[in-house]
């Protein structure tokens, strides 16, 4: 499997992250509260760091952040790319985006230097599966008489009609019928290229567990594809194993 690590753009099935995302995201953090989201990072050298987005001054202990515009234009692509595969659907995706930066402007101050798209990943992955486990609370406690106005709208924005047009349904409605914990931890592992150890980190789980959940899941999606099964010795290699994921 190929690493893409290091690919700050978004693959070509996947909608383009919108400019209004990351604008969205400096303009909320002018009046985002000064305390700290405390999820931190382990430490690591000063050329990590500052392949990170992290500067350091020459001789000295004190760590220099880069200015708030270069975060956002360096990882905001990527951060919009794995909330698009984790909530497959545009509005979402966004809403995780500026959310993840207005926490990041939170705590930069307080920052430990560390592997800096790890933390991204734990940040965004965290809001994701808050998201879900707040809309099935409001599944199961019922709906109020204004919940219509308050859930998310069904209308068809661009974005949404590019990814008609460019992303394979099938394989998103597959990864959408995951458990939530399931389709973390396949995203994180087929997509986005994290090691076992790196996503038993960015979900704060034992690497049984993160073993257990990318192997359910992935037998899930086969059995969610099977109806595309290769019928040639060409399609068999082409979707052999999980490669049937889209990246």
């Amino acid at each position: 499997m190929d690493d893409h690590r290091g690919d700050q753009t978004a693959p070509r099935d996947v909608a383009p992250m919108p400019n209004h995302v990351a604008e969205a995201a400096i303009a909320t953090t002018d009046h985002a509260p000064d305390h700290a989201d405390t999820t931190a990072a382990p430490g690591e050298s000063a050329q990590q760091a500052v392949s990170a987005g992290t500067t350091a001054r020459p001789g000295a202990d004190v760590w220099t952040p880069p200015s708030w515009e270069d975060i956002v234009r360096t990882h905001s692509a990527r951060v919009y790319r794995l909330a698009y595969r984790l909530s497959g659907n545009p509005h979402d995706a966004d809403d995780i985006t500026q959310e993840v930066f207005v926490r990041v402007f939170r705590s930069l101050s307080s920052y430990t230097p560390g592997t800096f798209e790890g933390w991204l990943h734990r940040i965004t992955t965290n809001l994701f599966l808050d998201m879900v486990r707040r809309r099935q609370r409001i599944r199961f406690e019922g709906l109020a008489d204004d919940a219509a106005e308050r859930l998310p709208g069904r209308e068809l924005s661009p974005a949404q009609a590019y990814d008609d047009a460019h992303f394979d349904a099938d394989i998103q409605q597959a990864l959408d019928a995951l458990a939530p914990e399931f389709r973390a931890a396949v995203v994180l592992c087929d997509i986005e290229g994290l090691s076992y150890e790196e996503i038993a980190t960015t979900l704060g789980v034992k690497l049984g567990t993160v073993r257990s959940r990318i192997h359910r899941g992935r037998s899930q999606l086969r059995a969610a594809l099977r109806h595309r099964a290769p019928r040639t010795p060409a399609d068999r290699e082409e979707l052999q194993g999980c490669a049937s994921v889209q990246r």
